[in-house]
């Protein structure tokens, strides 16, 4: 590896970041070397591959989330044209450029980068991890970006306790075997006074209900043959528009055709495409209520619990004495982490 390409593989490691980063197995500090990160005291490596650092050896589970991304590695990423990502994460964080300016951030399943991308550009480092290749994808796309990008488990995550001033994950800890599991694996990695925010499939829909008939199949079907199903039902947005203008039984037809086959009803084709991909090829797809969100906050002492404009989105900011000085809130925070 020439010196040109090792100042580009470690651009995101910056001393602020790598200080933070810790192995897996024994807890010990991560150095870095020409090869990846290496643990100073169990010798542990972590190989660094296709400018991203590897802490799992698989995707296990994400695989359909490592196809979508790095086939619609630009799909949702903001433009000249476009702020859609921005005004989604606003939307379902309550948050604003003035929230991350100067922060430390860790995204939690990061894809190819889309939220991230606006994060950097309010001003903040970002951290994305993801289970799957998609970071591969994220690493392109945040190349010139105060980012770092891991491959990593939310289950065994390689941060030191009280690492981030903000933690966000949107759309993605509700495809792990254990959503609730996944959420307390993170209070922990917040400094006093952090905030996270969530958001997960809600479970009070019932639109939800054929689709989960479906996905018994399709999420056992190969990710090019299910992509090239969701790519045949993209005129179908077109037909639906058509029956919902038919005066007196438009509507009903329309919706109930929407209850028995659900598709993506953006109306970019692109998006449609990869919208309902996502919605049919995870294997994990939990829905969730506020109710039993809130009690997974307030059992790892997070406290201003707010709800953002879109269902189940929920926020919440750790006590903000430092908890070594807190006996209450550092047993919270042991009892939410197992």
């Amino acid at each position: 590896m020439d010196i040109k390409t090792k100042e580009k593989a470690w651009t995101g490691f910056s001393d602020r970041v790598a200080g933070i980063f810790r192995c897996i197995d024994c807890q010990g500090h991560l150095q870095t070397t020409d090869a990846g990160m290496t643990c100073s005291d169990c010798g542990r490596e972590y190989p660094w591959v296709d400018g991203v650092v590897r802490f799992v050896n698989a995707q296990e589970y994400a695989g359909s989330f490592g196809f979508q991304w790095l086939k619609h590695d630009r799909t949702q990423l903001d433009g000249e044209n476009s702020r859609r990502s921005e005004l989604d994460f606003m939307e379902k964080t309550g948050l604003g450029p003035e929230d991350f300016a100067g922060k430390l951030v860790l995204d939690v399943g990061c894809g190819m980068g889309r939220y991230a991308e606006v994060i950097t550009r309010w001003g903040a480092h970002v951290v994305g991890i993801d289970l799957s290749r998609a970071v591969e994808a994220a690493a392109r796309n945040l190349a010139d970006r105060d980012a770092t990008i891991i491959q990593a488990d939310v289950f065994k995550l390689p941060f030191a306790p009280e690492s981030f001033d903000m933690i966000y994950s949107l759309g993605v800890l509700h495809h792990t075997p254990d959503c609730e599991k996944a959420f307390k694996s993170l209070p922990r990695l917040l400094k006093p006074g952090g905030r996270i925010a969530i958001w997960l499939y809600s479970a009070y829909n019932p639109w939800y209900r054929a689709s989960d008939f479906y996905r018994k199949y399709t999420r056992k079907m190969s990710q090019k043959t299910l992509h090239r199903l969701c790519k045949i039902a993209v005129p179908f947005y077109t037909v639906d528009n058509a029956i919902r203008k038919v005066p007196l039984i438009g509507r009903f037809i329309s919706g109930t055709m929407r209850m028995v086959l659900p598709l993506a009803q953006d109306p970019d084709p692109e998006w449609r495409v990869l919208d309902t991909f996502d919605w049919y090829s995870p294997w994990y797809q939990s829905k969730h209520t506020y109710e039993e969100v809130f009690r997974w906050f307030e059992s790892c002492g997070l406290e201003d619990l707010h709800v953002a404009n879109v269902q189940i989105s929920v926020r919440g900011t750790a006590p903000r004495t430092p908890r070594a000085r807190s006996e209450e809130s550092l047993e919270a925070v042991e009892r939410c982490a197992g």
